[in-house]
């Protein structure tokens, strides 16, 4: 229920204190963090950007500190922490979408999509849940810039990159375990980096030396994590 909720991220990294005592709904409600939400909806939305943000700490303290982010960033931000908490989410706009590129027709229906979670999972849901989640997706994707649209036929597009955001991307994957490796992964693909594009990409962001010989990729970090990152950025 809460897709992307660029928003309420937005308001909890303001007002979470990283390191310190999780904030509860009661708190959360009461300073009108998330607007006249009502209780039970300010409980649901804490509980997803605990889920979200407060698993990577270093990634939460530096996000409380980034004053000044740009639109595409912070929707980007959002995706790419949507996609480590959420495995059906990373597996539709990681996967499915990606390969749904590569395809003959570039674009996406309700229908395909809620096949999709049909497929993907028989007979753990009923129709009317099946409907809910396919209908969750393809929201959360448009919000995410990877759909356009929405109404079907939709078109599958990709959101604009900027350097900080992929910088942002690859220093917070440093230090997770994921599928994949640092230069071919689901939360790159899900926004049109690999291959060439993401090694012309990479060759000229600050802050990574990029090498590749073959099969052989080489990452060299001018800055030890994504604190030391963020703090020296200008």
């Amino acid at each position: 229920r809460v897709t992307l909720g660029v928003a309420e991220s937005r308001a909890y990294w303001a007002r979470a204190t990283p390191g310190g005592a999780s904030p509860t709904t009661v708190q959360a409600f009461e300073q009108h963090w998330f607007g006249t939400r009502s209780q039970a909806m300010v409980k649901l939305i804490l509980r997803s950007m605990r889920k979200r943000y407060e698993a990577y700490p270093q990634a939460l303290a530096v996000l409380h500190n980034w004053q000044e982010m740009s639109p595409d960033t912070r929707r980007l931000v959002c995706h790419w922490h949507l996609q480590l908490s959420d495995p059906i989410y990373r597996e539709f706009s990681g996967q499915f979408l990606t390969d749904r590129r590569s395809g003959p027709r570039n674009e996406l229906t309700r229908q395909r999509v809620i096949r999709w979670v049909d497929e993907r999972f028989p007979g753990r849901w009923s129709p009317a849940t099946i409907i809910k989640w396919a209908s969750t997706l393809l929201s959360t994707a448009h919000d995410a810039g990877l759909v356009k649209g929405i109404r079907d036929p939709r078109p599958l597009t990709y959101p604009r990159v900027p350097d900080e955001a992929l910088a942002y991307c690859l220093h917070l994957l440093r230090d997770v375990r994921f599928d994949g490796t640092i230069s071919d992964n689901p939360y790159l693909a899900s926004v049109g980096l690999v291959g060439p594009v993401l090694e012309d990409r990479l060759r000229t962001l600050a802050g990574v030396t990029y090498r590749r010989m073959g099969d052989l990729v080489e990452f060299h970090w001018a800055a030890p994590d994504l604190t030391a990152w963020a703090e020296a950025r200008p």
